[in-house]
């Protein structure tokens, strides 16, 4: 697996923060993230379940820069 960083949240203050990678050999981008509260996974469930192999996380918006940089490498490995 060769699994390239794109970047943590800059505003994070422990270095324990939501981070992007995506994983050339599978072809999977991997996301670590805050755990979704009970709300929001109910919100979600609207449209289907999750199953036990799943969770919800979020993300924030400030990072979509390196969820973007994540794709286009994506893209570039596919094509």
């Amino acid at each position: 697996m060769a699994l390239t960083f794109f970047g943590k949240d800059p505003n994070s203050t422990d270095g324990e923060c939501p981070t992007v990678w995506f994983d050339d050999t599978a072809q999977e981008f991997v996301i670590q993230g805050w755990k979704a509260d009970e709300a929001l996974q109910a919100k979600c469930l609207d449209v289907g379940p999750i199953p036990e192999s799943e969770a919800v996380v979020r993300v924030p918006a400030r990072m979509a820069h390196m969820i973007m940089e994540a794709v286009d490498a994506a893209e570039r490995a596919h094509a």
